[in-house]
């Protein structure tokens, strides 16, 4: 039996963090993953095109996650974009992520903190008096560990620990969501899974691949086209290698990952698209066929690119390496099973609200993220649905199982409606919720507390904000003061809190002083603390960053030595 601090069963993105952040907080961690290779959307599920917010580059992200990137940039020469493709800041090949990861979790391995063990999936759990005791592993093995968390791709081990989950769309009667379907609950309305595939491209040569089964089929109700329905309700439409007819960029620098003319050699592209995004089955209820059926339909738009779109030159890279044969080992997961919880995160509270740059304020943030809610079609519901956000935070009760005591959502599985989850399930969403996650296991071992009370409890909750903000996690929109800032700790808490301007993404730390600044930020701090700050604690203070430092260091919510 494996014996842990904290076992986090699940090695995507959101397992990753979540380990990354217990084992730097000194804790023993089993991380599992039931693929081969660590990293979930950026490796084995072929997604190395990574969706984030507009201001991914100077905020709005943990510096765990920034160092993911930094580390991907620095094996191709520090190129800000190696793939050039235009869907995202970052595109790369897979292994350059393996590697990332690999080397971010290295030094914890070494240590001995941290285990990984791949090629396993949870096959049992037991539960006692309201506890998760131990997971047994598909390979016979066993795991034990005082705080469990989930961040399988599907939420597989939700069900096993008999925890409250649900999957597919609520139905718009439960909370009044306009991306929910009418009606009650469709648990069978899962979104699509893509297969994606890596191509590079041989003028002359002929790789067509052989016609799959269901082709004629596909290729209609798809339809196979590299035109698509805009958000905007036009119809855009895309050329291969060229400029479309209504300006639009190359289909093939869409998803490039690597950019032949600028790191030598070939281009490799990444098809992830309307044409093999896979709604036929339900990938959370027929895993294995929803796979199967979808690995045939990527061979059968690739078909079609190589034949009636005209491009028998686009060859599969079956070499590439952290695929199967240039596919996806393993379909990308939009929709997993999600932790049902009393307050779910809904649509309502993602929404853009008038006048205010961020989402709905909530006061026990454990992270950020910011991504629309772009539901892709769902089994039985063809249409593809979307609706914009604002800056929105994580809430600590999303990831906290109201049984067993001890098990914490840390993935696309968090609390969330589907259509909120469609906003949290891209690259820094999944990563956010992870760190989260683990953090908040760190602090339940180290404070020999369960999850409930951490949520429960003011004092707690404050302790592990100010043990996330330590570590460089931002859980308030505050874009002007980054991370290695020495403001960084004192604003995050105190934004969190209720002591920020709400009209822009910027705190403007160096505005003059009001007395509507000191009383806002006198009443965040009591939020946090529970007990009042004395005025003293502003004197010399004549700006809003100084005063919230000052009362933040009054209230011990920061120390000098703190960031």
């Amino acid at each position: 039996m494996r014996i842990a601090d904290v076992a986090v069963v699940g090695g995507g993105l959101g397992g990753v963090a979540a380990a990354l952040a217990a084992a730097e907080a000194g804790c023993t961690v089993v991380l599992t993953c039931d693929q081969e290779v660590l990293g979930g959307q950026v490796t084995t599920q072929l997604v190395p095109a990574l969706d984030e917010h507009p201001h991914v580059e100077e905020g709005g992200v943990s510096a765990s996650y920034r160092r993911l990137r930094e580390l991907i940039r620095a094996q191709y020469g520090g190129v800000a974009n190696p793939g050039g493709g235009w869907v995202s800041r970052l595109c790369f090949e897979p292994a350059a992520a393996k590697a990332a990861l690999d080397r971010m979790l290295a030094p914890h391995v070494a240590s001995g903190r941290l285990t990984v063990l791949t090629g396993t999936a949870p096959g049992s759990a037991r539960v006692h008096a309201g506890t998760l005791e131990s997971v047994t592993l598909s390979t016979g093995e066993t795991v034990s560990a005082e705080v469990f968390c989930d961040a399988t791709e599907l939420g597989d081990l939700l069900p096993l620990a008999g925890a409250p989950w649900t999957v597919g769309s609520e139905g718009r009667d439960a909370y009044g969501e306009e991306l929910a379907l009418d009606g009650g609950p469709r648990p069978s309305a899962v979104q699509s899974c893509t297969t994606g595939f890596l191509v590079e491209h041989l003028p002359g040569e002929d790789h067509t691949v052989e016609r799959p089964p269901g082709y004629e089929r596909w290729r209609v109700r798809q339809p196979f086209t590299l035109e698509i329905a805009g958000w905007d309700g036009r119809v855009h439409r895309y050329r291969m290698f060229e400029q479309g007819p209504d300006g639009h960029p190359p289909f093939w620098t869409y998803r490039r990952l690597r950019e032949g003319a600028v790191l030598g050699g070939r281009d490799l592209a990444l098809i992830n698209w309307v044409g093999n995004d896979y709604a036929d089955r339900s990938l959370v209820d027929e895993p294995e066929l929803a796979a199967a059926e979808s690995r045939l339909l990527s061979l059968a738009f690739l078909h079609w690119l190589q034949t009636e779109a005209g491009f028998p030159g686009l060859r599969l890279v079956t070499e590439a390496p952290v695929t199967f044969g240039g596919l996806a080992v393993h379909p990308y997961v939009r929709e997993s099973r999600r932790l049902a919880v009393p307050r779910p995160v809904t649509e309502h509270d993602l929404r853009p609200r008038p006048g205010r740059a961020r989402a709905a304020a909530m006061p026990d943030s454990v992270g950020v993220a910011w991504y629309h809610m772009d539901v892709h079609p769902r089994v039985g519901h063809p249409r593809s649905h979307y609706a914009p956000s604002a800056p929105f935070q994580i809430p600590l009760s999303a990831l906290v199982a109201p049984e067993p005591g001890n098990l914490l959502a840390a993935a696309k599985n968090l609390g969330a409606t589907q259509a909120a989850a469609a906003a949290y399930r891209v690259h820094h969403g999944e990563w956010a919720v992870g760190e989260a996650a683990g953090a908040l296991a760190a602090h339940c071992v180290r404070r020999s507390v369960p999850p409930s009370r951490v949520a429960a409890d003011r004092r707690e909750l404050s302790a592990l904000q100010a043990a996330l903000v330590a570590r460089g996690v931002p859980i308030a929109w505050a874009l002007d003061v980054p991370v290695d800032d020495p403001l960084f700790g004192a604003v995050q808490l105190l934004a969190a809190a209720g002591a920020v301007r709400q009209d822009t993404l910027e705190i403007g730390p160096g505005a003059a002083l009001t007395d509507g600044d000191r009383a806002a930020l006198r009443a965040a701090a009591h939020r946090l603390t529970g007990a009042n700050v004395p005025a003293p604690a502003f004197d010399g203070a004549a700006t809003w960053g100084e005063a919230c430092l000052a009362l933040a260091r009054a209230a011990g919510l920061v120390r000098e030595e703190d960031r």
